[in-house]
């Protein structure tokens, strides 16, 4: 019987550059009615951007020693539409939508069914892992992401 790790269990679709994951939702995620805490949706967020990353071979355990550079969140918007609730099999999606030479925008979204729950946009920047100032993106790193911008996005609302 083959066995499936982890990691390649969480990649459910990659395609037109969307990447995605599928989360369950549990007890630790939700408040008292059983409804989805606002804050957990950066949490699925957060955890799709680093099978993203992940996928595309880049550890994130190890960008600091190997390419000494980070990517930190400067800023990211989230509109909600419906709520997610206790035991949804959500799909966590990615797509890229800007790239730079320290910078990368990110358009994610949280869907059930199809039912687009939340979207949200993100930007990341680039910085030395020494000192956390603004850094380029070393090549290599810069075009594996640049392989991701699509000709397509996400909806800008749902």
């Amino acid at each position: 019987m083959a066995r499936e790790t982890a990691a390649s269990a969480l990649v459910v679709d990659v395609g037109d550059g969307l990447f995605t994951i599928p989360v369950r939702t549990y007890f630790q995620d939700t408040d008292a009615g059983g409804v989805v805490y606002h804050a957990r949706y950066l949490d699925f967020f957060e955890r799709c951007r680093m099978e993203w990353l992940r996928h595309l071979g880049i550890e994130c355990r190890t960008l600091a020693s190997k390419d000494g550079v980070l990517f930190i969140v400067r800023s990211l918007e989230i509109e909600y539409a419906k709520p997610a609730r206790l035991d949804d099999a959500l799909v966590i999606g990615l797509r890229v939508e800007v790239v730079g030479g320290a910078q990368m925008v990110v358009r994610q979204q949280v869907a059930r069914d199809d039912d687009i729950l939340a979207t949200g946009r993100v930007h990341l920047a680039c910085v030395a892992a020494e000192g956390l100032r603004p850094a380029r993106m070393p090549p290599h790193l810069r075009e594996r992401i640049s392989a991701w911008l699509p000709s397509a996005t996400l909806p800008e609302r749902p």
